[in-house]
């Protein structure tokens, strides 16, 4: 065992020396850690700690290698990215520790067989398959980062996104090095790259033309908080369009529309945190001076009880007319947003309306009857109807679909869901009771708590809704010693004077746009 010391202006220079004394029976007892740890994973190393033979390095990082790679240890450097120090040996851990990209086992799926999967290989020589992973507006234009996962991708080669069916001709390629490029001929399968002048958006798979595979999509979840964003002068509305449209393409859980009542362009993202970065990002790289309003939560309207409709959509003009009655059920799930069940016999609405009955029902679920929040976990069971044989349409039972709905919605007993985030705060012990006290001051369930040295763990499911301004309080209650992360968890009904307070703010809301 050696103490490594880091000189030279940036870490460049790696010095060997003895550990120095004062630290030498610690060193030992954590290498005798280490070994501990490690021998699980390997026979001859167990072998040579029971016969007393020298443990040699290349014997604990086989050992390690082998934990790594079965997901059973986490391999721990130390450093610090001030002065780069600890970089080198991190860079040997990553060779020694974590696996090629040869042995693992990467899956797509064939688009041609019915989504059949697909174990690629890192053959070289085969068809292309990689995924574009990042984008990048740089001074040349969109930069796309690609991971090859089989085939090579070189100049000129022709690849496919499978998304859009686009063919794509490669010009240029390059190996990234921080924010340096160097132009490359070829990305081989293993290897990650960028590059130029190529239309697509983060997650995107290309392939070679022959064939139809599909890289398997991460879990986007949807967002759980919105913000109004009002330009403030033309220029300003130029440069947000073009920063929203590049956000969207390189981030799949930011989302922005225009909101038909207001005119107001909203934009939606997992935290309070992720909507400053985009605003911020758009006045500093865009020059779009922006205004934000308040916060909005992403509420969600389910019923709690079964509820029967009968309903008959019926308008007579002067031609023909509109008819059709549908009759069912409408009742909570709790694994689905929506569910759509056809128990029609004897044909009394005929096959070929079915399908505008489902859409009639699922564009109710956009806006609910109560608060007009997006409707979620509602099974509907279509057992009756009656249709006309000139004056029914699809269009008609479209209609009656939307009017049963909202005869139903009422009669199933309504309410508000609120999404509840996973809160971990990591505090000073001494801080433990004040940060327990602020989450059950806003609404906040203690899942645990964890003691780690002189550190406190607290993990906390809380409101989104309660959580604006939580990092300002959890600094000032901490001495600024305290941070916290934050994650979607669930949705959860709101207590009753929550939703009658929100029902209230509803209304405002509507009064104010009209």
């Amino acid at each position: 065992m050696k103490a490594l010391y880091f000189d030279g202006d940036n870490g460049e220079i790696v010095r060997e020396e003895e550990i120095p004394a004062h630290l030498l029976d610690e060193a030992k007892a954590k290498r005798e850690e280490l070994i501990d740890a490690a021998s699980m994973f390997s026979d001859e190393l167990t072998e040579a700690i029971l016969e007393e033979k020298e443990v040699t390095a290349d014997l604990i990082y086989a050992a390690l290698r082998k934990g790594t790679l079965r997901r059973e240890i986490t391999p721990v450097f130390m450093g610090s990215a001030y002065k780069n120090k600890g970089v080198q040996p991190m860079l040997d851990g990553v060779n020694y520790l974590l696996p090629s990209p040869s042995e693992v086992e990467n899956v797509a799926i064939d688009m041609d067989r019915n989504e059949e999967p697909v174990v690629l290989s890192s053959d070289p020589e085969k068809p292309i398959v990689a995924l574009a992973f990042k984008l990048e507006d740089g001074q040349y234009g969109q930069l796309t980062y690609i991971r090859v996962y089989q085939g090579t991708i070189a100049k000129g080669s022709t690849i496919v996104n499978v998304r859009t069916g686009k063919k794509v001709k490669v010009g240029r390629v390059v190996r990234m090095h921080a924010d340096q490029m160097e132009d490359v001929e070829s990305l081989p399968a293993g290897y990650i790259g960028a590059l130029f002048g190529i239309e697509c958006s983060s997650g995107d798979t290309f392939t070679s033309p022959e064939v139809n595979l599909t890289m398997l999509s991460m879990f986007v979840p949807k967002p759980v908080i919105s913000l109004a964003i009002v330009p403030k002068d033309n220029k300003s509305q130029v440069a947000m369009a073009k920063a929203l449209n590049r956000f969207a393409k390189e981030d799949p859980t930011f989302k922005t529309y225009v909101d038909n009542e207001t005119g107001d362009t909203i934009i939606e993202g997992m935290g309070e945190l992720h909507l400053d970065i985009y605003v911020e990002r758009m006045r500093r790289e865009y020059g779009a001076d922006v205004t934000t309003g308040n916060p909005r939560v992403a509420y969600r309207e389910t019923i709690t009880q079964r509820a029967d409709f009968n309903y008959t959509h019926k308008k007579q003009t002067g031609g023909a007319g509109q008819f059709a009655r549908v009759a069912g059920y409408i009742e909570p799930v709790s694994d689905a947003e929506f569910v759509f069940e056809n128990k029609i016999f004897g044909g009394a609405i005929p096959t070929q309306y079915i399908p505008a009955c489902e859409k009639g029902f699922k564009q109710s679920m956009a806006k609910g009857p109560k608060l007009e929040f997006p409707v979620t976990g509602v099974k509907i069971v279509l057992n009756d109807g009656a249709f006309h044989p000139v004056d029914s349409s699809d269009l008609a039972f479209q209609l009656a679909a939307r009017g049963a709905f909202k005869e139903a919605y009422l009669r199933a007993k309504p309410v508000i869901h609120e999404p509840i985030m996973k809160v971990v705060v990591e505090t000073p012990s001494e801080f433990q009771g004040a940060v327990m006290g602020l989450l059950n001051q806003r609404r906040g369930m203690i899942i645990g708590s964890q003691d780690e040295d002189v550190m406190c763990v607290i993990e906390a499911q809380v409101p989104l809704a309660e959580m604006f301004g939580f990092s300002t309080i959890l600094r000032s209650a901490t001495q600024g010693k305290a941070q916290f992360t934050m994650e979607f968890a669930l949705y959860r009904q709101v207590p009753q004077a929550i939703a009658e307070k929100i029902a209230l703010e509803v209304a405002k809301n509507k009064k104010s746009a009209a």
